[in-house]
């Protein structure tokens, strides 16, 4: 898929969308094996109640909040104990638009080009990076990797697509999207306020893909997907060639589950440690706190109160992981651009609260 395509599914989905679908009825959460590196367990040998993970499945299949929900798996001690697709069985083998999922990815990424070495510390100023651009706009120039990261940049980035800089793209599509963003106004002081958009993270990427002279998706196909087996995916590249950060990234709910194992388990995978314990610690740490009931760490959201680390991909695109009960959850959905419509992390955090509970 190349960066038109996107444009087009932008579109498409700033636009009205179908009536709801209908859900096949939930009949079993018994998980298959597909060769594709996970382990399947059943949910009594890992010490989960088959009884309340049925009750589960039952009531998110007759939640009308959730009428757009894909699927909905449940990994416990590192194996997959249970999965369902409320929408065709399809979505088990084939990829999806994960969306804002993608920063979560770029922020673990980030983690190994630190690492490695390839980039600077989260203090360096961007202008390390992109010294040429970043000349000819000096506003930007106290901008540093730790505000990218944490969407602190300052830079007045809008995702709106009615006015905003997604509406602005599909009008005119410039040819350098970092530059793009970068001759965007400040709408405060780098550090100031927290400010979610698309922008800061493609600033990241854009960042690690200059230091490493070659596309980011490519890098880190190598330096962390195969490692894991996590290869039923595309990434797009913006038309001047960079990996978008901020969304792009289509795969499955199972590819999901070993991003969400690989945080749970401290970024260590197969007894090789691919992203340092001490950054996955940090990374979810909070490193801002948001207006509502979740915070921010580099790039993952935080529900301290239940201690529970998740992306969030736009119209519903989740993996949470439990680290506390050894837990991960996948939940996804047909992505929705009207907002009442998005299943938001409230409407599934309850859900997966009551796998939490029943495991013992």
């Amino acid at each position: 898929m190349n960066y038109k395509i996107v444009i087009a599914l932008s579109i498409i989905l700033s636009s009205c969308l179908k009536s709801d679908p209908t859900l096949n009825e939930f009949v079993s959460f018994e998980p298959q094996d597909i060769g594709d590196g996970h382990t399947i367990s059943s949910p009594s040998s890992e010490s989960v109640d088959s009884a309340g993970l049925v009750s589960i499945y039952q009531d998110i299949y007759n939640d009308e909040n959730l009428w757009s929900i894909r699927s909905f798996l449940v990994f416990r001690n590192g194996h997959l104990i249970a999965e369902n697709y409320y929408q065709g069985s399809s979505f088990r083998e084939e990829p999806q638009m994960v969306w804002s999922t993608t920063k979560q990815i770029v922020g673990l990424l980030y983690g190994i080009a630190l690492n490695q070495g390839v980039v600077d510390s989260l203090d360096a100023p961007i202008s390390n990076y992109f010294s040429n651009l970043v000349q000819n706009h000096p506003d930007k120039e106290s901008i540093t990797i730790r505000h990218l990261i944490t969407m602190n940049s300052g830079i007045d980035y809008n995702n709106d697509g009615v006015g905003g800089e997604t509406d602005q793209l599909l009008r005119e599509i410039p040819e350098n999207m970092i530059d793009f963003i970068l001759n965007r106004p400040m709408r405060v002081q780098p550090g100031v306020e927290f400010h979610y958009n698309d922008g800061d993270p493609h600033l990241l990427s854009g960042v690690i893909q200059n230091q490493l002279g070659i596309p980011m998706d490519q890098w880190a196909d190598t330096a962390l997907f195969q490692k894991i087996g996590f290869t039923n995916y595309e990434w797009d590249r913006y038309k001047d060639g960079t990996t978008f950060g901020g969304y792009g990234l289509i795969t499955t709910p199972r590819e999901l589950g070993k991003i969400g194992l690989l945080v749970l388990n401290n970024g260590m995978w197969g007894g090789q440690q691919l992203v340092p314990s001490s950054y996955i610690s940090e990374m979810l740490q909070t490193q801002m706190v948001v207006d509502g009931d979740f915070n921010f760490g580099y790039y993952w959201w935080l529900d301290e109160v239940n201690n529970i680390q998740f992306t969030w991909g736009h119209g519903g695109q989740f993996t949470f992981v439990i680290p506390d009960k050894n837990l991960v959850i996948v939940s996804t959905a047909i992505p929705n651009t009207q907002g009442k419509y998005q299943i938001q992390a409230n409407e599934i955090l309850p859900y997966v609260l009551r796998v939490k509970s029943i495991a013992n």
